[in-house]
């Protein structure tokens, strides 16, 4: 029995924890340096490859992490749930899609908005899950997005989006493509409210988030090697039967080109967002009444001075 036990198979035993002590335990290979990379060192550096500086995905709830001060997140409009209003089958119905996508992420939808605080300053913040039907956007996305917006000119403050995401939701059809203008015209009313909006791309950021709300902030930034554009590169390929350069679609190209602001590494985020929101924020204060009112005073004397000045100007040409 001891000599036929040498060629049983054993389960292997699986440690709960592990730490660089454990040998090959723990131990990743980095998918683009092809480095061995500790767990540990991966998740104190914000996902990010210490030796190549590869910016792994993050999920919604480990980016806001990353950018809200701690316990300062609030979550709003959790009650908005997607339906199948078109009944859309492909390989499967969409909802069973959308059953199978909650499961999966324990969420109800692609995106997360809420209010936090950030480096101490009050800002309205929404995250794209791409773990979810690839971040794409639907109309409950959209609806969100939104809404963020709106709470964002009511209460006076600035907007941060964090895009990931493979474009528009296919199997809503003409009801996805609705949410780029409405998430447009949303941008719009925020802007004419003098209010700052700044858009993060992150890998991937495609399709009709590419071509509406996340190409329109005040200032655009992304993270480093981000994959960014309108369609993917083998759509790309397939069109105009050539292969793209393999720096074509990324953020640092994008920069190149002007399409983007700045690139930031991960770890510096936070500290530029605040950055930002300081500098593009001296009208986000709400002024105060006796400013207000000094104003309003000065707009009627300007007024009343150019009405006396026609009735001056009149009696003089009646008079000739």
């Amino acid at each position: 029995m001891g000599f036929l036990r040498l060629f049983t198979k054993q389960a292997p035993k699986i440690k709960v924890a592990s730490t660089k002590k454990d040998g090959f335990s723990g131990w990743v290979k980095c998918t683009k340096c092809e480095e061995m990379v500790h767990a540990n060192e991966l998740q104190e550096n914000h996902s990010c490859c210490p030796k190549c500086n590869h910016h792994y995905r993050l999920s919604a709830i480990q980016r806001i992490d990353l950018l809200a001060d701690k316990d300062s997140f609030v979550e709003l409009h959790t009650n908005i749930l997607p339906t199948d209003p078109l009944k859309f089958v492909d390989s499967e119905s969409y909802s069973t899609r959308i059953e199978r996508a909650q499961e999966k992420t324990g969420r109800t939808e692609g995106m997360i908005i809420g209010t936090c605080r950030l480096s101490g300053h009050d800002a309205c913040l929404g995250v794209l899950d791409f773990s979810f039907m690839g971040g794409s956007m639907g109309s409950v996305v959209g609806e969100k997005i939104t809404l963020l917006i709106e709470h964002g000119i009511k209460h006076h403050m600035p907007v941060i989006l964090v895009s990931s995401s493979g474009g528009a939701r296919m199997q809503e059809s003409v009801f996805s493509l609705m949410q780029m203008a409405k998430t447009s015209a949303a941008l719009a009313k925020l802007h004419n409210n003098k209010l700052p909006y700044i858009s993060v791309l992150t890998n991937p950021t495609t399709g009709g988030v590419t071509a509406s709300f996340a190409s329109l902030g005040d200032i655009i930034l992304a993270e480093p090697d981000a994959l960014i554009g309108f369609a993917g590169p083998r759509v790309v390929e397939q069109t105009i039967k050539e292969k793209l350069p393999d720096s074509a679609q990324k953020s640092e190209f994008l920069l190149e080109k002007g399409m983007i602001d700045c690139i930031v590494n991960r770890s510096e985020l936070k500290e530029k967002l605040a950055f930002f929101i300081d500098f593009l924020s001296s009208n986000c204060k709400t002024p105060s009444p006796d400013k207000e009112e000094a104003k309003a005073q000065a707009i009627d004397e300007m007024i009343a001075h150019s009405k006396k000045a026609r009735e001056k100007n009149m009696v003089e040409v009646s008079s000739k």
